[in-house]
C-alpha cells in the first residue's frame, strides 16, 4: 500500500477521505495542491505528512527558484501545526539547500531518503513493538496508524500488528471507531482486514472501558512526543487512564522524528478544526447548526500513562 509517493513530476497520494468505499489516488502538481491535501485530510497521520511535505518541497524545486522554494516551505508549515514531522521534514530539506552547490539535487535527494527512510523504519519499530505482543493477546488501537499513517507498507502502531501477524503471533485487534472523521472505522479497520489479515473488531469509542477488561495490551501512535508526555488523536488520554485503570500495558509506537523533546506537552499547540466535522458524518447532518462544537483533534498523555515508547531503536520509557 502505497500510501503517498513521487512519480513523473507529480505526487501520487491515497484520498483517504474516500476510504473504504473507494481507493482513488491523486495527482498533485503543485504546493497548493499538496498544502490543502493535508488540510483536507486527504492525506493524515504524522509520517505521511512529512512525507508529503518533503514531496511537496520537491514539486516547488521544479520551478529552480529559491524565493518560490521559501513560500512552499512557509506554506506547508502553515497547514497543520500539531504533528512535529511536518516541521522536521520541511526543515531537512530546506537545510540542505543551504549546503549544497546543486541545491535542487539536493532538494530531491533529500526528499527521496526522507520516504526511504520511513519504510525502513516502520519496519524496525514493528519488530521491536511485536517483540512486546504475546500469544492470545487482545490489542486496542486507537484512530488510524497503519500504513496510510506513513509512506506505506507497514505504519506505526499498525506496524507493531503487522510484525507480529508476520511473525504467526497470534493476536485479536480491537479498533476504536475514532471519531469525529472515523479514522478507526474507515482506515484501520480496513487496513487490518484487507491487508494485515487479523481478526478485528470495531467498537464506538465509549465502549472502551467496558471492553478494557478484556484488553492485554494497547498500542497506539503519536503526532508529537514531548519530554513528559505524548500529543495523539483526541480520545487517547481517555484509552491510557482506562488502561492505568485496569492494568493494562499502555504502548505508543513512533519514530523518532516524532520527538520533540524540547517541549513539555502542556507547551504543544494543539490544532482545533471546523465544528462541521463533528456535526456531519460523511456528509450526513446529526446536529442543528445552531448548537456549539468543540473539535479538539489531539489530547495530551502523560509519561506516568504509558509503558513505553516503542521506537526504531527500541522501546524507550519518558
Amino acid at each position: 500500500m502505497d500510501t503517498v509517493r513521487f512519480e513523473d513530476d507529480k505526487v501520487l497520494m491515497i484520498d483517504q477521505t474516500k476510504l473504504p468505499n473507494e481507493l482513488e489516488y491523486l495527482e498533485l502538481e503543485s504546493v497548493e495542491e499538496v498544502a490543502i491535501a493535508i488540510e483536507e485530510l486527504k492525506v493524515r497521520g504524522a509520517p505521511a505528512i512529512g512525507v508529503s511535505a518533503a514531496f511537496g518541497l520537491l514539486l516547488a524545486s521544479k520551478e529552480g527558484d529559491l524565493e518560490v522554494l521559501e513560500e512552499a516551505a512557509d506554506r506547508l508549515r502553515r497547514t497543520r501545526p500539531t504533528a512535529v514531522n511536518l516541521f522536521w521534514a520541511i526543515d531537512r530539506v530546506m537545510d540542505v539547500v543551504d549546503r549544497s552547490g546543486d541545491w535542487q539535487k539536493a532538494v530531491e535527494k533529500e526528499a527521496k531518503s526522507i520516504f526511504m527512510e520511513d519504510r525502513e523504519i516502520n519496519k524496525r519499530m514493528g519488530d521491536n513493538g511485536a517483540d512486546l505482543l504475546d500469544d492470545g493477546d487482545t490489542v486496542l488501537t486507537h484512530c488510524n496508524a497503519g500504513a496510510l499513517a506513513t509512506s506505506g507498507m507497514y505504519g506505526t502502531a499498525l506496524g507493531v500488528i503487522k510484525r507480529a501477524v508476520e511473525r504467526d503471533i497470534d493476536i485479536d485487534v480491537v479498533c476504536t471507531e475514532t471519531r469525529p472523521v472515523l479514522q478507526g472505522a474507515r482506515l484501520t479497520s480496513y487496513e487490518l482486514t484487507m491487508d494485515i489479515g487479523v481478526d478485528t473488531t470495531l467498537i464506538v469509542d465509549s465502549a472502551v472501558g467496558a471492553l478494557m477488561p478484556k484488553i492485554d495490551k494497547v498500542v497506539v501512535g503519536a503526532d508529537r512526543v514531548a519530554r513528559d508526555g505524548v500529543a495523539n488523536k483526541i480520545g487517547t488520554y481517555n484509552i491510557a487512564v482506562l488502561a492505568d485503570r485496569h492494568g493494562v500495558e499502555f504502548y505508543v509506537a513512533a519514530p523518532k522524528s516524532t520527538f520533540d523533546e524540547e517541549l513539555t506537552i502542556d507547551e504543544i499547540e494543539i490544532e482545533e478544526r471546523s465544528e462541521t466535522e463533528i456535526k456531519q458524518i460523511c456528509g450526513c447532518q446529526i446536529a442543528p447548526n445552531k448548537v456549539k462544537a468543540y473539535n479538539q483533534a489531539f489530547d495530551l498523555t502523560p509519561a506516568e500513562l504509558i509503558d513505553g515508547v516503542i521506537t526504531e531503536d527500541g522501546v524507550t520509557e519518558l
